[in-house]
């Protein structure tokens, strides 16, 4: 979904994706917003996605996936 490939990070025997649920879509876009102006990596902004889940997606520092999401409008 976002395009871009992730490897393992260093000394991490594995990679993973975190999956954060928040109330509704207008919190996925609050959420991106804050977490991005702290440091996060943007990976994919905010987008409603067909199946009618509002998603994105941020990296960590050792670049692992976390997506925030919701299918509450």
């Amino acid at each position: 979904m976002t395009g871009r490939s992730f490897g393992y990070a260093d000394a991490i025997n594995g990679h993973y994706e975190i999956a954060l649920g928040v109330d509704d879509y207008a919190a996925v876009d609050s959420t991106f917003k804050e977490v991005v102006s702290k440091g996060a990596v943007p990976v994919l902004e905010p987008v409603t996605e067909p199946w009618g889940q509002r998603t994105c997606f941020i990296s960590d520092p050792e670049g692992n996936l976390i997506e925030i999401g919701s299918f509450q409008k």
